[in-house]
C-alpha cells in the first residue's frame, strides 16, 4: 500500500507542479546508460549471430560453387573426349578412302598392362569376317596385325611389340630392310642394315608389300636417329611409328584383296551424316 500511495503522491505532484519533470529530466540521463549497459550484451549477441549466419551461408555457398564447378569441369573434359573421339573418325574415315580394299573401323577395348607387351584387344572378331595375320592401320600409319581371333573380339599385335617384324622400303632412295619393335621405347629400330647403306635421319618408311600380312605403300614411321659405331657391323637406326600406337581409340581392319568398303554405321562422327 505504501508503494501505490507514493505513486499516487507524485502523480497528482506531477499535474501541480514541476518538481517531478526536473526529477525525471535529472534520472534520465542515468537510466539511458543502464539501458544502454543492459542491452549491449543483447545486441553483440545478435550481431555475432549475424556474422556467424553470414559466414555459414558463405560457407555452404562456397561448397556449392565448388561442386558446380568439378561438374562443370567434367562435361569440359566429356566433350573434349567427345570432340577428340570424332576427329579420329574423321580422320579414319578420310583414311579409309586411300585404302586400297575393303575396310572395317573398329574399336579399342582393352590395352595389355604388361608395360613390354604391346598389344590390344578389338571389337571385331570372325563374326565379322577378322581373320588371323590382318593388316590393322590407324588414320596415320600402320598399327600392327591381327595375331588372335574370337567371335566377338580380336587381339592385335602392335607394331612396336618386341615380337613384331614388318618388311619396310626407304621412300627417298627404294632401299629394303625389316623393321622391329622396341617394347622398352616404343619404337621401331632396323635390324641388319650395314654401315655402308644410306639411310639418313627423316626418311619416311612405307611397307614394302614383299611381306605377307602388309600391302605394299603404307607409312611406317619416320627415321629419327641414325648410329654407326666403328666397332660395330651395323648401323643403329631408330624410327618413331607413324601410327599413334599408344592414344588410337579407333582402327582400320583392311581386307588388301578386296574392292568393297565397309564402315560402322554406329561408328560415324557425331553430327555427321552418310
Amino acid at each position: 500500500m505504501f508503494w501505490v500511495g507514493l505513486a499516487i503522491i507524485m502523480m497528482v505532484l506531477d499535474q501541480r507542479a514541476g518538481c517531478v519533470q526536473q526529477l525525471r529530466s535529472a534520472l534520465s540521463m542515468p537510466l539511458s546508460l543502464l539501458e544502454y549497459v543492459v542491452s549491449w550484451p543483447v545486441q553483440l549477441i545478435d550481431k555475432m549471430g549475424a556474422v556467424v549466419s553470414t559466414h555459414d551461408a558463405l560457407i555452404n555457398e562456397n561448397i556449392n560453387l565448388r561442386s558446380e564447378q568439378l561438374l562443370l569441369k567434367a562435361q569440359v573434359q566429356r566433350l573434349l573426349a567427345i570432340e577428340s573421339e570424332n576427329n579420329q573418325l574423321k580422320a579414319l574415315l578420310r583414311s579409309s578412302a586411300q585404302v586400297r580394299g575393303k575396310v572395317l573401323i573398329a574399336q579399342l577395348l582393352a590395352v595389355d598392362t604388361d608395360p613390354f607387351v604391346n598389344q590390344v584387344l578389338l571389337d571385331k572378331g570372325f563374326n565379322d569376317g577378322v581373320f588371323v595375320g590382318q593388316p590393322v592401320l590407324d588414320a596415320n600409319g600402320v598399327m600392327g596385325k591381327v595375331i588372335q581371333v574370337g567371335p566377338l573380339t580380336s587381339r592385335v599385335l602392335l607394331i612396336n611389340d618386341t615380337h613384331s617384324g614388318i618388311p619396310i622400303q626407304n621412300t627417298r632412295n627404294g632401299i629394303r630392310a625389316i623393321a622391329v619393335g622396341d617394347s622398352y621405347t616404343g619404337k621401331l629400330k632396323l635390324i641388319n642394315v650395314p654401315q655402308t647403306v644410306d639411310v639418313k635421319t627423316g626418311d619416311m618408311l612405307v611397307t614394302s608389300g614383299l611381306g605377307e600380312h602388309y600391302p605394299a605403300g603404307y607409312p611406317v614411321g619416320e627415321v629419327i636417329s641414325v648410329v654407326k659405331d666403328p666397332g660395330m657391323q651395323f648401323s643403329t637406326i631408330e624410327i618413331q611409328p607413324s601410327a599413334h600406337t599408344d592414344r588410337s581409340r579407333q582402327v582400320l581392319l583392311v581386307w588388301p584383296n578386296q574392292n568393297q568398303k565397309v564402315v560402322d554405321s554406329h561408328l560415324q562422327p557425331q553430327g555427321s551424316t552418310k
